[in-house]
């Protein structure tokens, strides 16, 4: 009985211990619950990855193209008399890489490089300012380059005087330099939100009483800045008085609704403060 007992548990020991078939095999393959299932090759999914990556890639690229120049340079005449040259292979580059200058609805454009510039390709204060000029640019196309030229021009030469104004109580300073080129951008986005030919306005009240007033801060500014004026020449600040009340004279004239008086008043207390 006993040595029955030994036989039977060898036998038991050899059947658990016999490899499994190829048949079998596939049958538990097949048969294994999600959480069992292998995992994908390591090389397939980074050829995965790649795929998807290269479909993003190429799917940007067609987005894009159709705003890639096919001449050698892309040359900018501004209305500030400026003329700014890119190369072919650095203008598309930088439509590859700020694919926000052609955004259906636009941002302002201290908003757009605060968003998008990753202080690479603008970081510089050179750069800023040919970021804001090929906002303006790309801007422009959308806009209307000559159905809104005589509104740009004025919106320019506004917000020009003001910094003009403050340049000259400031007695020079790069920061207006910058400015010069920087209004190009805020002249366009300007002409943006304008409202345009058949929309409803809902404010047409005379802002003659308003402009009259903004004036007067002005003329008043100048009258306390001269207070504080001890760089120039006794001799010589009548002459520059009277050059600074030039500059307002010329805002006076260029102010002709309600929008243009916003517009300076926005800009100048954006962009002007200094105590």
């Amino acid at each position: 009985m006993k040595n029955a007992l030994i036989s039977i548990s060898i036998l038991l020991f050899l059947s658990c211990n016999q490899p499994q078939k190829q048949g079998d095999e596939l049958k538990d393959t097949i048969n294994a619950k999600p959480s069992e299932k292998t995992e994908e090759p390591l090389l397939l999914k980074h050829a995965n990855q790649d795929d998807s990556y290269t479909k993003k890639s190429n799917s940007k690229e067609n987005h894009l193209s159709k705003h890639y120049i096919q001449t050698d340079s892309l040359i900018i005449h501004t209305e500030i008399g400026e003329t700014v040259r890119f190369s072919k292979k650095d203008i598309n580059e930088i439509i590859n890489n700020h694919p926000e200058f052609f955004n259906d609805i636009p941002i302002h454009p201290n908003w757009s490089y605060n968003k998008y510039v990753n202080g690479v390709d603008f970081g510089s204060e050179v750069g800023q300012d040919d970021y804001y000029l090929l906002y303006a640019y790309f801007l422009k196309q959308k806009n209307g380059s000559k159905k809104y030229a005589s509104q740009r021009m004025r919106l320019i030469n506004i917000y020009s005087s003001i910094n003009s104004l403050f340049q000259k109580f400031q007695y020079g300073g790069t920061y207006f330099g910058h400015q010069h080129i920087r209004i190009l951008g805020y002249a366009e986005y300007a002409i943006y939100i304008m409202p345009k030919e058949g929309e409803l306005i809902d404010k047409k009240y005379n802002i003659n009483q308003q402009k009259a007033l903004y004036i007067k801060s002005l003329r008043q500014l100048i009258k306390d800045e001269n207070q504080f004026d001890f760089d120039t020449p006794p001799k010589e600040k009548s002459e520059r008085l009277k050059g600074l009340h030039q500059i307002v004279d010329e805002l006076d004239k260029l102010i002709t609704n309600l929008f243009y008086l916003r517009q300076a008043q926005e800009f100048q207390y954006t962009n002007y403060q200094y105590y």
